[in-house]
């Protein structure tokens, strides 16, 4: 193991939390393209996708292996029950075993200061984890915009830059783009409502939703709720977000 982590040749190892998804009469273990080609593109890092096999494995046997860990988003909600809520009455997925993977890695990461990155559902993730709640419907609530992509767009323009977030001055973002205000792309239909325990803000839309956070007692932990993956080498500052998540793996 000491050779393998002196090894300056060997690019950082990164975890990759998987979704559980049935395809034809199979259960599979999934991570979306985007996200991995990314990872490895632009963090220039070597992603491994983690199983939701917490029943039968513990997760700190793989943050031990590991130089940091990225949350992808998800076509699934977070179940509400772990923010104290009731199921609306939408037509969601939920991946409950997504759920308890991505809870026990973020508690184990912040034990472990190990890297974290999440994007999307990641960012939820790591906010109901600690403590947090979402807006089932973000849409529905007033003063909120409509943050939801057309599906019957192409995705060229689903994914297109549609409005600004306002970056948080000296935070952790802004530090990694130089910026104060970031064009991004949007995608999503539930999003923060309750900022969890040991989080800070890190960006929020002109209707005030909470767009990125960082985890104060992690050396790097970062999440955004808009999808930076999307065509990364394309778009410098979103990829500064992946530079820096790799950088934060390398000096590991």
């Amino acid at each position: 193991m000491s050779d393998y982590k002196n090894d300056q040749k060997l690019k950082p190892l990164v975890g990759v939390v998987s979704d559980v998804q049935i395809i034809g009469p199979h259960i599979f273990h999934t991570s979306g393209d985007k996200y991995l080609r990314a990872l490895s593109q632009a963090a220039d890092v070597i992603p491994v996708v983690i199983p939701c096999l917490q029943d039968d494995q513990d997760i700190k046997q793989w943050i031990r292996r590991l130089d940091g860990v990225f949350l992808t988003g998800a076509y699934s909600m977070v179940d509400p029950k772990h923010y104290g809520e009731q199921k609306i009455d939408k037509p969601y997925d939920y991946d409950e075993r997504r759920d308890e993977l991505s809870f026990q890695t973020i508690r184990s990461l912040i034990e472990a200061d190990l890297p974290l990155l999440g994007v999307c559902r990641g960012l939820q993730d790591i906010n109901v984890a600690l403590g947090g709640s979402l807006y089932q419907a973000v849409q529905e609530v007033p003063g909120n915009n409509d943050h939801r992509e057309d599906k019957n767009q192409p995705l060229d323009i689903q994914y297109g830059d549609v409005h600004n977030v306002n970056v948080t001055q000296d935070g952790l973002l802004h530090r990694i783009t130089g910026r104060t205000q970031i064009k991004v792309n949007s995608l999503h239909s539930q999003g923060i409502n309750k900022v969890g325990e040991g989080l800070t803000v890190e960006a929020r839309a002109d209707d005030n939703l909470v767009e990125a956070i960082s985890v104060d007692q992690m050396t790097f932990g970062l999440a955004v709720q808009w999808h930076p993956e999307w065509k990364v080498a394309e778009n410098p500052i979103q990829r500064t977000i992946f530079e820096a998540f790799g950088d934060a793996c390398r000096a590991r």
